[in-house]
């Protein structure tokens, strides 16, 4: 028993030391477990390590979560699939496997508001901080305004150097308010910048067509659409808002259809 007591407390020390105080507490849960089983001394080793690990992955996850900037934590497990018939569920299983992000590409979700373009948004920037990815999301207008602050602080430069660390940008509701063409140059400037570098996921209620009329430029509309699509994943959700399902209301005025007779 002395030696047991010993060997336990040379665990506690060497945990204290390394700084990973779970390896002591799995070192003593499994213990037990290690001898009724008949584990050799790799395979408790490993079980222990492991335990260490693992909830060191998940207090890393949630540090980047918080970090993120995420408007709440939607996941993808919670996104209803039945409000999105044409959307492929293989489609999002493979793109929540991370295998976007090893590439560089982007994922642009496309359609009126409230079919769940954010929440698809916000369930793979999740998903990308599970996978040891650093994350930073915000709206379009909300990159602007990071932006000109850099730029005014004549940092801009190290600021789109610093973005190109994270390993994923989402940008959310391109397309709701116009940019002036001074933020326009700054938002291609960023788009620019991460270009075959860094992933993009993009949620936007207008087509690709309608974002000269955005960026009050047909020009850099084209040429940042260009960059975003040319590696990208682009998904085209459908339907009324999901957030009127109950209610009286039947659709939102940006979503009635177009007066095409002008």
């Amino acid at each position: 028993m002395p030696a047991a007591k010993e060997t336990v407390g040379q665990i506690e020390y060497y945990s204290r030391a390394m700084k990973a105080p779970r390896i002591r507490e799995a070192a003593i849960r499994l213990a037990d477990q290690a001898r009724e089983v008949g584990w050799t001394h790799e395979e408790y080793l490993a079980a222990v390590l492991s335990r260490e690990v693992a909830a060191r992955e998940a207090s890393g996850a949630e540090i980047r979560a918080r970090a993120a900037g995420f408007p709440a934590r939607k996941s993808l497990e919670d996104f209803n699939f039945d409000h999105q018939p044409g959307l492929k569920r293989d489609t999002i299983a493979h793109l929540a496997t991370g295998a976007f992000l090893t590439e560089a590409s982007n994922i642009v979700l496309l359609g009126p508001r409230g079919t769940g373009k954010t929440h698809l948004a916000t369930g793979l920037g999740l998903r990308a901080t599970q996978l040891g990815h650093r994350v930073l999301f915000a709206t379009a207008i909300d990159w602007v305004a990071r932006l000109q602050a850099a730029h005014q602080n004549g940092r801009l430069p190290q600021e789109l150097v610093k973005l190109r660390r994270y390993g994923l940008i989402i940008v959310d509701e391109v397309g709701y308010i116009p940019f002036e063409q001074d933020a326009a140059n700054l938002f291609f400037q960023l788009v620019s910048s991460r270009y075959e570098h860094a992933s993009l996921i993009l949620t936007s209620n207008l087509p690709f067509a309608r974002w000269g009329d955005v960026f009050g430029d047909q020009v850099v509309a084209s040429a940042m659409i260009d960059r975003i699509v040319h590696h990208a994943e682009v998904i085209t959700l459908k339907g009324s808002s999901y957030r009127l399902k109950h209610t009286q209301v039947d659709s939102l005025p940006s979503t009635r259809p177009e007066n095409t007779a002008e």
